[in-house]
């Protein structure tokens, strides 16, 4: 029975892993269908060879940073029950190579390819274990520290503040070092629209991202005994909550239509374990208008050329969610409680916080030792032929 469950546990995370590495096509779908034409092929390899990259750091040093386990031992060591560490490593790792594929949609259109690698590297080796370490595994002391202050420990379920919030801010901080694309700000205080460029993509990506979502939540649980129900309804009812009120919000825009879901979405992981439906539904409904609103006030009033809106989107949003899980998660709103809101907000705030000084130091020190941007002749000939050298379709077809 014990190696029943050893098999059915790494089979169980195994299954979350492939899920949630099935989102990473919807990160590059909603790009690619967001950009212009000429910064397609970008959006694609860009998503690739970031969770590339992401996997050799992560595998190497990022997953000993968080949890102090290490692959360097031998094969006969590593397949002790069912192998079991290794595929949470896996799991795990698709969290981590989150934050490069959320920090892509921030800076497309203008950002060099290589120096945006070498962040990846940094982000995932080191600024995100780091806090995750702290999140779920109980480094420096922190958790007991925010328990004995609160009653309670930071609570993140499944990654609202410590993938989400952490992504997103780091992204922040990027897009403000990388400035506005060329034209998208005119001296003369106009705007120049940038629409998306494939609305059936942006679309694609979304539903791809809302499928492996469930992986994404359910799933961490971790283990095939703790599985719960709760989390998957709580999910659903976020995500609806979020289209509905981005529908609303957004006046019908399809492109904020189908960015409230992954909205309701960010803002339930911290949280799906402990709330009620209607608190999940509530706390989707709460971020679906925070994103329309926020990505509106950003690009609008405060100039901030945030391509895909990932800092409301997954910035605030999931700072929201950390907040929420402290609110919706109490007994008395219907939650399962275990959870308090001080404690919430220390939590979020020490994510967040981390994050953003993160993405300011090390986009900074790139950008002053090897620059960021592209050159203004490679931002108006597009990134697919100025670094990929093909555009996404050919100007015409071959005659035979």
């Amino acid at each position: 029975m014990d190696a029943l469950k050893q098999g059915t546990d790494a089979l169980f995370i195994l299954l979350g892993g492939i899920m949630v590495l099935a989102m990473h096509a919807g990160f590059a779908f909603l790009e690619l269908g967001t950009v212009r034409h000429k910064n397609q092929v970008n959006a694609l390899v860009k998503i690739l060879v970031d969770f590339s990259v992401s996997t050799v750091v992560y595998f190497l040093v990022g997953y000993g940073v968080a949890y102090g386990t290490h692959f360097l031992v031998g094969a006969e060591s590593l397949v002790q029950k069912n192998g079991y560490e290794l595929v949470k490593f896996f799991f795990l790792l698709t969290f981590a190579a989150a934050i490069p594929a959320i920090i892509s949609g921030g800076i497309a259109e203008r950002s060099r390819f290589w120096p945006q690698l070498l962040a990846t590297a940094v982000i995932v080796g080191f600024v995100y274990p780091f806090f995750e370490g702290i999140a779920w595994n109980q480094h420096f002391g922190v958790q007991a520290w925010i328990k004995e202050a609160t009653g309670a420990e930071f609570h993140d379920f499944a990654g609202s503040v410590v993938v989400h919030a952490v992504g997103g801010w780091i992204a922040l901080g990027a897009v403000i070092l990388l400035g506005p694309r060329a034209n998208r700000y005119r001296k003369d205080g106009a705007m120049s629209a940038h629409p998306p460029s494939n609305i059936p993509f942006l679309a694609l990506g979304a539903w791809i991202l809302i499928v492996g979502w469930f992986g994404f939540n359910v799933m961490s649980a971790q283990t095939i005994d703790k599985i719960s129900g709760l989390v998957a309804v709580n999910s659903l009812m976020a995500m609806v909550g979020g289209t509905l009120a981005a529908l609303v919000a957004g006046r019908n825009d399809p492109g904020f239509v189908h960015n409230g879901p992954l909205a309701g979405l960010v803002a339930v992981c911290a949280g799906s374990d402990l709330m009620h439906p209607i608190g999940a539904l509530a706390t989707g409904a709460i971020a679906g208008a925070l994103f329309v609103y926020m990505f509106t006030l950003t690009q609008n009033r405060w100039k901030i050329d945030d391509v895909l809106g990932v800092w409301p989107l997954h910035g605030l949003c999931g700072t929201w969610g950390g907040i929420a899980a402290g609110i919706f998660g109490l007994q008395s709103l219907g939650g399962l409680g275990g959870v308090s809101f001080s404690g919430q907000l220390i939590g979020t705030a020490m994510g967040a916080g981390w994050a953003a000084i993160s993405g300011f130091a090390v986009y900074g020190v790139i950008k002053a030792v090897l620059g960021l941007r592209l050159s203004q002749e490679e931002e108006y000939e597009g990134a697919d032929l100025s670094i990929h050298k093909i555009r996404a379709t050919p100007e015409r077809e071959a005659s035979w």
